[in-house]
């Protein structure tokens, strides 16, 4: 696996390189978008590759399931934009989150985990990869605990339904684990995910979750060691896939929270002598 996160240095492809470098990534999240001057994304794809640093994914993040339909329309375009530059430059995967009908983009909405919402991301993702037909790249769907796909299982009822091999897997796990089930189970979750998913698998983020005690439920995103989810299993079975295969850290306030995230996956990865993270 190659163990990635951001990196703000971008002033230019060898500044960019040398802080990836220089924080152990070998693998990066894409820093422009499509409408990046093109000679600028061309330079930092090629100084990525003589460095051996992985794109590991162009983000999309939009709602293509807006209830607005300029919204809907506009998110749609963008995400066909953003496919056809992760294809252009070779990153693994082009990803986004399904949507939402609700109006913030990534809220839950009581329609979001209906037939007709089901239905409606599978004709949206085939009219985004139809009008791109990637040779190179995969537009993923990344999970989400309140709209599809939420589970292994309805992420291969959608892989079916869409029927397009440049549809493949961004796994999250951290965005499935959505009850007390999943979260004291979550070895044997992750065991699940991976059997069913684990060929179709471009790119991973790394997070982690912690149940907190007050009433009802609440399940809060923390940095990878702070939280319950079983890092050894998580990367026992990343280690099964390809060896490229990225793992991005994400959502973190500081460096320093970056630095801590990235030494804890190490140090697990250095337990179950898993080279190279």
């Amino acid at each position: 696996m190659r163990l990635g996160g951001p990196c703000n240095s971008k002033d230019s492809p060898e500044s960019w390189v040398a802080e990836l470098k220089r924080l152990g990534y070998r693998a990066a999240i894409f820093p422009f978008k499509h409408d990046a001057d093109r000679e600028t994304s061309h330079a930092f794809a090629k100084a990525a590759e003589e460095a051996d640093i992985l794109l590991a994914e162009v983000g999309a993040w939009s709602n293509p399931m807006s209830p607005d339909d300029n919204e809907r329309k506009q998110a749609i375009s963008f995400c066909q934009e953003q496919l056809a530059l992760a294809d252009e430059i070779g990153a693994r995967c082009c990803v986004n989150i399904a949507g939402s009908r609700g109006h913030r983009w990534d809220g839950p909405h009581p329609e979001n985990l209906s037939q007709d919402m089901f239905a409606l991301i599978v004709e949206t993702t085939q009219q985004i990869i139809d009008a791109v037909k990637p040779k190179r790249s995969f537009y993923c769907l990344e999970s989400m605990p309140w709209v599809f796909p939420d589970s292994p299982e309805s992420y291969l009822d959608l892989l079916k339904a869409i029927d397009r091999p440049a549809c493949s897997v961004h796994f999250d796990p951290v965005n499935m684990i959505s009850s007390p089930q999943r979260y004291f189970r979550n070895a044997d979750f992750l065991r699940e995910c991976f059997r069913l998913l684990g060929p179709q698998i471009k790119s991973c983020h790394a997070k982690d979750i912690k149940l907190q005690k007050e009433l009802t439920v609440h399940l809060d995103e923390v940095r990878p060691g702070q939280g319950f989810l079983d890092y050894e299993v998580f990367l026992n079975e990343l280690n099964k896939l390809d060896p490229d295969t990225p793992l991005i850290i994400e959502h973190l306030p500081n460096d320093e929270e970056y630095r801590l995230a990235a030494e804890h996956i190490r140090d697990v990865a250095k337990r179950l002598t898993i080279p190279g993270v």
